[in-house]
């Protein structure tokens, strides 16, 4: 008889391996000269590791339209990255009639030390009837863009990209805009052209954190990897988009060679937010980044070259993503 799969880990199940910081080398990555734009200059503010600061209080979900989006959600038997990874936002963007739709399943091949999506063996195979249910809901909730992501399928040569293609296709026959953030299909070339070819209105895939600390991070993921997929969908002709969490450990000179790299890949957008705790299994807090410094990341990012900057402390990748097209 065939194996049966292993049923998915919880968070709060198992504990992550934790690799051990490495310190920046001197004379790294980074140019010694990216703090020289003129006039911009980092904020001085204190910020201690501790109690979460009163500026990343958020609203419990609330109303009759975020109820109505939980129900419509559940019907169609999806998921969402809102529910999967803890946002701080789901109670804004659900009560406004917004949701983010997470196909492929809710079970990770990876495990990230930030992210609260299970991790374990998915299901084998494809749901292909997931993205007629994604293009109902999205058509009920009358919407005018979707944002689709997804969870890792590393267990597929193609990761999944068949799916997202076809919901992309979909969601364009319903007259939507759509935002796709997708894995980084190992690097397979043909899985992501698959993607491209859907013609996406956005593709958005994030690199998360610094080259610096991603075994600690990111360990099943490659820091060049990402930027290769994001060159692709810009050779392609794609609106790209990408962002990072901070509070992690990183440096101020780290974030800014990063925008360095994204510039020269033609990165239209980029997303920076504070990274918060899912479980106590999961990476800890290192800061609780100033929304003064956030506010000077903007500046200096889109001083750089980016087309635009979200940045906040409650800024993840769907947040405001209409404003993206």
């Amino acid at each position: 008889m065939p194996e049966s799969p292993a049923r998915p880990f919880k968070p709060g199940e198992i504990e992550l391996k934790r690799a051990p910081k490495e310190p920046l080398a001197p004379g790294g990555d980074g140019d010694a000269g990216l703090l020289e734009l003129p006039v911009i200059e980092p904020p001085r503010v204190a910020n201690a590791r501790g109690k979460r600061p009163d500026w990343l209080r958020v609203k419990l979900p609330y109303g009759p339209t975020y109820k109505q989006v939980a129900d419509l959600v559940e019907q169609h038997q999806l998921h969402t990255v809102c529910q999967s990874a803890r946002c701080p936002n789901m109670g804004e963007c659900w009560s406004a009639g917004t949701a983010t739709f997470m196909i492929l399943g809710n079970v990770c091949t990876r495990s990230c030390g930030f992210c609260a999506v299970m991790t374990g063996r998915p299901d084998a195979g494809l749901d292909w009837d997931e993205p007629r249910r994604v293009a109902e809901a999205a058509e009920k909730m009358r919407l005018k863009h979707v944002v689709v992501t997804s969870v890792n399928r590393d267990e597929r040569e193609d990761g999944g990209a068949p799916i997202f293609a076809e919901t992309i296709e979909r969601l364009h026959a319903l007259g939507c805009t759509v935002e796709v953030l997708t894995p980084d299909f190992r690097g397979n070339r043909e899985a992501c052209q698959m993607v491209f070819d859907a013609r996406p209105d956005v593709f958005n895939h994030n690199v998360e954190t610094v080259p610096r600390l991603y075994r600690r991070v990111r360990p099943q993921a490659h820091y060049q990897r990402s930027l290769d997929v994001l060159r692709w969908a810009k050779e392609a002709g794609l609106r790209t988009k990408s962002g990072i969490m901070v509070g992690l450990g990183e440096t101020q000179d780290e974030v800014l060679a990063l925008m360095d790299d994204f510039v020269a890949i033609g990165l239209d957008v980029m997303t920076i937010g504070q990274y918060l705790q899912p479980t106590k299994m999961h990476l800890p807090v290192e800061e609780f980044v100033h929304p003064d410094v956030f506010r000077w990341y903007k500046e200096v990012g889109e001083a750089k070259g980016l087309g635009h900057v979200e940045s906040g402390p409650l800024v993840r990748s769907s947040y405001h993503a209409e404003r993206h097209v």
